[in-house]
């Protein structure tokens, strides 16, 4: 990891940890969105995340094993899912004027 990522001084990675370990970075260092499995879903809640299930193992919702996870079908999935939840986000936050469906 520290070669792959040697041009990007501000990524953090730590071998050997776990989820208690990310949260406390998360809490440290606020992020914008989280990517993970079920067990990502404690952070995302406590913390008030966007959360994308994605990876293994998912526990929690029916059918992830049917959709493709890697190639270019697995990457317009993911794709779809950051979106979706950074717009769900936005709806979220958003004031009700700005909520309105306009076609």
């Amino acid at each position: 990891m520290a070669e792959i990522l040697k041009d990007i001084p501000e990524a953090k990675f730590k071998q050997s940890s776990d989820v208690f370990m990310l949260h406390q970075w998360i809490k440290n260092e606020p992020v914008d969105l989280l990517i993970g499995n079920t067990y990502g879903k404690y952070i995302a809640r406590d913390e008030d995340i966007p959360f994308i299930r994605y990876g293994f193992p998912i526990l929690d919702r029916i059918g992830h094993s049917y959709f493709p996870s890697v190639g270019y079908s697995g990457a317009l999935l993911l794709v779809e899912k950051i979106l979706n939840a950074l717009l769900d986000r936005k709806d979220r936050d958003s004031a009700e004027e700005s909520f309105e469906l306009v076609l």
